[in-house]
């Protein structure tokens, strides 16, 4: 064997996969979590053990998980992505009958330690199962009617339960994550084409079912479109959410009000401050210059998962990836539009800042994915 021919195959083992980790991407997700640290620290009033402590346990967890995902080769990952898949519907089915209602939906198993929510997981876990179905198919058959409708009920599966719960906003990125997966594996754009205008003849049918028999969405849904569409109707309550964000994030202005001097967050006028509107009191107290800065530090884990995808050559590795980074990208556009008054408020956390154990620990896991893609591509 030739030196050349070594080094294209050589794959690290052992130990040496730590050194294979890609440690900017790894340098990039620990800034996330610092500023999520630091702004739950600022939200609770400077008190450290109220949502910061438990949120950096979790997330030491999370990065001990990530190390376990990254050393395992790729090749198991695929192989048991279908029984991962499976799982995350069992436990969808389990919330559908026994799980924990909070804030009027029941998405969560109790635990003791922490609430899961399964529909974080399944996120991940449709992207595995589609990315090993479409590695598994052969390439001239992608787009054949038969081996398009396959997909279409796996991911409709998750969504349909996903729904019943209710959760939209999640529902949505389900479906979303799953499209993308669809189209980046190559299927006809005719597709998709279709499916976008079903999704209007949907919004059409959503509209025209209000106050019917046979509505298609709950009235807290609705009421949450009405506030998207004009937030100002109802400022106190149904689109007080909204208002009070859109007052923090221009009240930040260009530099911010300071760490802890966020009036919105402090005087408790903006709801879930911890949660799903943590990003408007990072730009109420750090303004345009600390929302953009983190706004890069999630582009740049972007770039280097679809660096990571380019460079690989097994098409499920780099499906994988590529839904990775598709899902995670959905996670904060979501969110950001949605405090910012672009998009209907859906209770999409975050990334790695909002206050969360679910959340966290399946991004982590997911990362720990794509550095096992990355360790093991031959080289």
């Amino acid at each position: 064997m030739s030196f050349l021919e070594y080094n294209v195959k050589f794959t690290p083992t052992g130990w040496r996969k730590i050194l294979y980790l890609n440690w900017p991407l790894i340098v990039l997700l620990i800034a996330v979590a610092g500023v999520g640290f630091l702004m739950l620290t600022s939200v609770a009033g400077g008190r450290i053990g109220r949502w910061a402590e438990p949120q950096l346990e979790r997330f030491a967890l999370g990065f001990v998980l990530m190390l376990i995902v990254a050393m395992v080769p790729i090749w198991f990952w695929r192989n048991v992505s279908a029984l991962a898949f499976g799982l995350s519907i069992l436990l969808l089915l389990f919330v559908e009958f026994f799980g924990t209602v909070g804030m009027g939906a029941q998405r969560w198993i109790d635990l003791g330690f922490m609430r899961l929510q399964p529909s974080e997981l399944t996120k991940i876990t449709l992207v595995m199962v589609l990315a090993a179905y479409y590695d598994w198919l052969d390439v001239g058959k992608k787009s054949r009617l038969l081996y398009v409708l396959i997909p279409l009920v796996v991911i409709a599966i998750p969504v349909a339960l996903t729904l019943r719960q209710p959760d939209l906003g999640t529902a949505l990125l389900l479906l979303i994550g799953g499209g993308a997966v669809m189209f980046l594996a190559g299927v006809h754009w005719a597709y998709f084409a279709g499916v976008i205008a079903a999704g209007v003849g949907a919004v059409f049918a959503v509209f025209t079912s209000r106050g019917t028999d046979w509505q298609l969405l709950q009235d807290y849904q609705y009421r949450r479109i009405d506030t998207f569409l004009n937030p100002s109707n109802d400022p106190l309550g149904a689109g007080y959410h909204i208002t009070q964000s859109q007052i923090a994030l221009g009240s930040g202005g260009w530099t911010g009000r300071g760490f802890m001097e966020g009036t919105q967050s402090r005087l408790n006028f903006l709801p879930e401050k911890h949660t799903d509107f943590i990003f408007t009191t990072l730009a109420e107290e750090f303004g345009f210059v600390g929302a953009s800065s983190l706004l890069v530090l999630y582009l740049l884990i972007l770039v280097f998962c679809i660096s990571i995808a380019l460079s690989l050559r097994d098409r499920f590795a780099a499906l994988l990836v590529m839904g990775i980074a598709v899902a995670f990208f959905l996670y904060f556009a979501v969110n950001m539009a949605m405090v910012m008054g672009l998009a209907p408020v859906v209770g999409v956390p975050l990334p790695l800042v909002s206050y969360g154990g679910s959340a966290m620990l399946v991004l982590m896991v997911a990362f720990g994915l794509v550095q096992s893609a990355h360790v093991h591509r031959p080289r």
